[in-house]
């Protein structure tokens, strides 16, 4: 019996000849996933199998010397499992660290890495780069909802958020709707040094545009918008929030970050849509706080205002639509001109295990990346 067991090693540089910048298959294979989320063919961690994933929440404070402590923005571990099927039928994870400092080292705020494994026996069967991975297969959410629910004479896009999920959701949107005709973007300033290489990257790659905008406030940026990105990542309460007269009639708001919005009017005027509610019912079991008087302290993410207008009797869950569920015919797409949608996604390791499963499979057509081996013969088994 053969018991050698080897794995492909895929780094940054073999992901790219992999085709993990390429957006228009991006946005195609994350519908194969969301379409699977919908069918109910996949598994994520906890009992309720829709967990985000298990993170490492550090200290404020410890007594024992040299204890990583929470003292700095973002600083945290997380591992992401998942099993995704179809033709996919693949279990993965993916794992990273992440700190607000790395960026005075020259490194990106999160390392990410994923591997891939097999369903049956457990072994590896890829180690791959994630970097690249998770911001693209974040960024063709945006695209896949652009694809199903945006208005399809859409001309002007505002991305609020300019750094790199703001540039994998231009990215993906562009390649399904190559006609627009305006960009605009908020940045945290007029002069921010990300919103000035973002509009930079838009017009060398995107020459259809006829107009980019960098925008000084946020309802410039959201004013005549037909499709609005958003892609922020902020300290708690300082991330934007949409005044409804800003508004245009047909508009489709797309929240992969945190962002607010007046919910009476999200309530009464607003059709609501998420990737995966169950994940929503799970954030509000774990993080929901509240203030000394007993009032909910805002997340920044729509998906939960859903499920918090559900159980104050606001509305009715059936009121809360799935994407899935409208690719499928299930639910209803867009039914006016005028129809506005508030879209909340989040990032779920299926989406990893998906687009990680695609790079993997060309990397092997195309002899992409390092076999490593793990074992001839396991020492024990």
């Amino acid at each position: 019996m053969d018991s050698k067991v080897e794995f492909l090693f895929l780094n940054e540089e073999d992901m790219i000849k992999a085709g993990v910048l390429d957006a228009d298959r991006a946005v195609d294979t994350i519908g194969e996933v969301i379409t699977l989320l919908s069918e109910g063919d996949y598994l994520m961690g906890g009992r309720a199998h829709n967990d985000h994933g298990v993170q490492l929440i550090f200290p404020e404070k410890s007594d024992i010397p040299n204890f990583p402590l929470a003292d700095s923005a973002d600083r945290r571990f997380m591992a992401m499992p998942a099993y995704l099927g179809g033709r996919f039928h693949m279990c993965g994870e993916k794992w990273y660290g992440s700190n607000g400092r790395n960026s005075h080292k020259g490194l990106p705020r999160s390392i990410l890495m994923a591997t891939l494994n097999d369903v049956e026996t457990g072994q590896p069967l890829a180690y791959m780069s994630a970097n690249l991975l998770s911001a693209m297969r974040t960024g063709a959410m945006p695209g896949l909802t652009a694809m199903y629910l945006a208005r399809k004479d859409s001309r002007v896009l505002t991305i609020l958020g300019a750094g790199v999920i703001g540039r994998t959701s231009l990215m993906a949107i562009m390649a399904k709707f190559p006609d627009l005709e305006v960009l605009k973007i908020k940045g945290s300033s007029k002069t921010s040094h990300t919103a000035h290489e973002l509009a930079d990257y838009a017009r060398e790659n995107y020459k259809s545009l006829k107009e980019i905008i960098i925008c000084d406030t946020l309802e410039e940026a959201v004013r005549d918008a037909d499709i609005i990105a958003e892609a922020v990542s902020v300290e708690p309460r300082k991330w934007p929030v949409i005044d409804p007269a800003w508004v245009k009639p047909g508009c489709t708001i797309i929240s992969s970050g945190t962002m607010d919005m007046d919910l009476e009017f999200v309530r009464d005027h607003v059709t609501k849509v998420v990737d995966n509610i169950q994940m929503y019912e799970e954030y509000v079991n774990v993080y929901q706080e509240w203030d000394e008087d007993g009032n909910r302290i805002s997340l920044g993410t729509p998906g939960i205002h859903f499920v918090n207008m559900v159980t104050d009797g606001w509305i009715e869950k059936s009121e809360i639509r799935h994407l899935g569920n409208i690719m499928r015919g299930l639910e209803p797409g867009r039914t006016s001109d005028d129809e506005i949608f508030l879209v909340s996604l989040g990032g779920m390791p299926i989406l990893d295990v998906g687009w990680g499963y695609e790079c993997y499979q060309r990397a092997l057509r195309e002899g992409i990346g390092t076999k490593l081996k793990l074992w001839d013969m396991p020492y024990m088994r």
